[in-house]
């Protein structure tokens, strides 16, 4: 069920700019500005506006948060946001004819969350209080590198990669990555994909690595966590090689220990997989498990891997479901050091982009990462 507001607001005008011939190219103002203003009785704090206005050619729509403002720009006139806490909120809608004309109105609108709230992680539904855990201790294996995100922020295991890489990280990804999207509370890793305007991107997220910090050849890794959830979502727990800096990919070699590609069905869903070079061409070699238990995003799960000289295995909540010989020469990348990435992608090659169904924001929680050998 749905609360609505609606408003109007009417503009008339038109502009006169110079036309690169010298001439005057009159360029229309838009009129008649519209909002309507929707928020969901079903998913707290969700609020749809559709905005729409004649002669405009685009439109963008700023839903002013408590401790930040979200623009979201559309040709269509529709945005949705999600807000973590009840409240009155304002919501400005503006109609452009051009980048530099343009029309507005601010109408105000007002959300009920009961608690938690804020998407991810549970897919909107707060952080998950229950799911798989794995031990500290393993016979005949020591503890060598963990973090269990105790603290306030990120240790100094851990940098920050941002922007948006080469061709959207080389995936067509359309995030842009910030430190912003990164919070280390109460316990857990937190990194929030939010559907905002960023460096000329319309998603922005966080992406996570322990190169030239931390990095490991060999060994049992589990790591615990939430996934988001969502059609355009893709979620990532992985490594890549050392030598990464030097000869690049797929030389150097890539360890993925999970990937979500989300939406419907595929939401719970783990792909386990490794990338090397097979004499100067990309190779993969891949497996994936559907969770016993729905939605990757509504329970935590552990992702582990086994890695010695031999093989690589991947175990979701320590049930095995995918394993590669890596003795052959050409598979020489997986005998070497590998460092970690974390990161939440959004849209790119794989999961396509984003739709309508598509909730933000979203969030992979992260509880512990540990490294046995």
């Amino acid at each position: 069920m749905l609360r609505k507001y609606f408003a109007f607001a009417l503009v008339l005008g038109l502009w006169a700019c110079e036309s690169d011939d010298g001439g005057t190219v009159q360029i229309l103002r838009p009129t008649s500005i519209t909002a309507s203003i929707e928020a969901s009785t079903v998913t707290e704090g969700l609020v749809d506006v559709t905005v729409s206005a004649f002669n405009a050619n685009f439109y963008r729509v700023s839903f002013e948060d408590t401790d930040e403002t979200v623009t979201l720009e559309s040709q269509d006139g529709k945005a949705s946001y999600t807000f973590s806490e009840s409240g009155t909120y304002a919501i400005r809608s503006r109609a452009y004819a051009s980048f530099e004309y343009f029309i507005e109105r601010v109408d105000s609108v007002t959300v009920t969350v009961s608690s938690g709230g804020g998407g991810g992680g549970g897919g909107g539904q707060g952080i998950p209080t229950t799911g798989y855990t794995t031990p500290l201790s393993y016979n005949g294996l020591s503890l060598v590198w963990n973090d269990e995100f105790d603290g306030t922020s990120l240790s100094s295991d851990w940098t920050h990669e941002m922007g948006t890489g080469q061709n959207g990280w080389g995936n067509n990804e359309l995030q842009y990555y910030r430190p912003e999207n990164t919070e280390v509370r109460d316990g857990y890793l937190i990194i929030t994909a939010k559907n905002e305007i960023f460096g000329g991107r319309n998603y922005t997220s966080s992406r996570i690595i322990t190169q030239n910090n931390q990095s490991f050849k060999y060994g049992r890794i589990d790591i615990r966590a939430a996934m988001p959830e969502g059609q355009g979502l893709w979620p990532a727990l992985w490594m890549l090689g050392d030598s990464f800096s030097t000869i690049g990919w797929p030389r150097c070699g890539e360890i993925d220990i999970m990937e979500m590609v989300g939406g419907g069905a595929k939401d719970e869903v783990t792909h386990g997989t490794v990338h090397w070079d097979q004499n100067g061409t990309k190779a993969d070699f891949g497996g994936s498990r559907r969770s016993p238990n729905g939605k990757l995003s509504q329970s935590f799960h552990v992702y582990s891997l086994v890695w010695n000289q031999n093989d690589i295995i991947w175990y979701l909540d320590d049930v095995e479901y995918h394993r590669i010989d890596i003795t052959p020469a050409a598979l020489s990348e997986f005998r070497e050091k590998f460092f970690f990435i974390f990161n939440v992608a959004v849209g790119g090659s794989w999961p396509g982009s984003p739709n309508s169904s598509t909730v933000f924001p979203q969030q992979m929680v992260v509880d512990y990462v540990r490294v046995f050998q």
